[in-house]
C-alpha cells in the first residue's frame, strides 16, 4: 500500500473518529422522537434543570429555534459582489448558536475551560447558565420561553432597553419558540419514563 494511501485511509479514519453526531434528529417536530432517538440530549438537559432551573422543553425551544439540533451550525457567509465570500456573518456556533465572547464567559463563569459547542452537554449547560443569569438579572421566570428566548437573542442588556420592539420578526419568532416549548412540554408528559 503506498504511502499516500495509507496516510489518506488513517486521515479519513480519524476524521470520523474525532466527528461528533452533528445531524438533526429526524422528527425535530415531536420532543418524544428527539429523546428516542438521541437519549444523550435529555440526560444533557435534565442535567441542565437540575443545576440552572432550566425546564428541558424551554432547552429543547431554544435549541430548536437557534441550530434545529445541529451540533456544528454556524451562521451562513456572507459575500461581496454575490460571489466573493466575507466571513460569517457572527461566531456564532453549535447547538446553542453561542457567540465566542459569551462563551468565553461562560467557561470562565463557570471554570469549564474545556466545553465545546457542539457538545450537547456543554451547549444545554450554557442555556441554563445564561437563563438563570436573566431570571436573576431581569426576572424572566425559567418557564417563560418567550421572554428568555427575546433576552438570548438581543442580549440582557438589549432586551432590557427593549431593543426587541423594533424587530417584528424576532418578536413573531420569539412567539414561535413559546408556542413549540409549550408543544413539547405536552409532549414531553407521555412519553417521559
Amino acid at each position: 500500500m503506498s504511502r499516500l494511501l495509507r496516510a489518506t485511509a488513517l486521515m479519513i479514519l480519524v476524521a470520523a473518529c474525532g466527528s461528533g453526531n452533528s445531524t438533526a434528529p429526524r422528527n425535530l417536530e415531536n420532543a418524544c422522537a428527539i429523546i428516542r432517538e438521541r437519549p444523550n440530549y435529555l440526560r444533557a438537559m435534565e442535567r441542565t434543570e437540575r443545576r440552572w432551573g432550566v425546564p428541558v422543553y424551554v432547552q429543547m425551544a431554544t435549541i430548536h429555534q437557534e441550530s434545529k439540533f445541529v451540533g456544528n451550525a454556524r451562521t451562513p457567509l456572507r459575500f461581496a459582489l454575490g460571489v466573493i465570500p466575507m466571513g460569517r456573518q457572527s461566531s456564532a456556533y453549535g447547538y446553542s448558536q453561542a457567540l465566542d465572547a459569551t462563551w468565553d464567559e461562560y467557561k470562565s463563569d463557570t471554570r469549564n475551560r474545556r466545553a465545546k459547542r457542539d457538545d450537547i452537554d456543554d451547549a444545554t449547560d450554557f442555556i441554563g447558565w445564561y437563563m438563570s443569569q436573566s431570571r436573576d438579572d431581569l426576572g424572566i421566570p425559567l418557564t417563560d420561553a418567550r421572554n428568555q428566548y427575546l433576552a438570548y437573542h438581543e442580549g440582557r442588556s438589549g432586551y432590557a432597553r427593549g431593543s426587541y420592539n423594533r424587530k417584528a420578526w424576532l418578536v413573531r419568532v420569539a412567539g414561535v419558540v413559546a408556542d413549540r416549548a409549550a408543544r413539547y412540554q405536552a409532549q414531553l408528559r407521555t412519553c417521559r419514563r
